[in-house]
């Protein structure tokens, strides 16, 4: 699989948890691939559709804090960098409703879909958080 900058094959990220560090990981690895190029999609399901909520503070407690202590940005501002880089934000229509958040506002640049919408738009590699 090539993994050159530029290259065709979409990175997938599928989140499916709404613990800090995974979703914080998720947008870095995510506004990291976008930044050399790749085309990336990032599926969040479940709990991990939190992290695209428009109100995204009950995950920016005091672990985002000490994180953007150290010089590296935060959970929202890795998310809006995401955005504005092009990276794909969907949130799984039956994670929302698995979670309870159906109607719940979410962050601009969003849209809802079903699995099969992210394989078919996810043909490259894969990374599950």
């Amino acid at each position: 699989m090539p993994s050159e900058a530029g290259s065709s094959e979409a990175l997938g990220i599928i989140l499916i948890s709404a613990g800090h560090e995974r979703a914080h990981y998720a947008f870095l690895l995510a506004a990291g691939a976008a930044a050399v190029g790749r085309d990336v999609i990032l599926f969040a399901t479940n709990e991990g559709c939190r992290a695209l909520l428009a109100d995204v503070s009950p995950l920016t407690g005091a672990r985002d804090a000490a994180v953007r202590a150290t010089g590296v940005a935060g959970l929202a501002e890795l998310r809006d960098a995401c955005g504005e880089m092009g990276v794909r934000l969907i949130a799984c229509e039956a994670g929302l409703r698995i979670a309870g958040l159906t109607g719940t506002p979410l962050a601009a640049n969003v849209t809802v879909a079903g699995v099969i919408t992210f394989l078919a738009a996810a043909r490259g590699q894969m990374v599950t958080l």
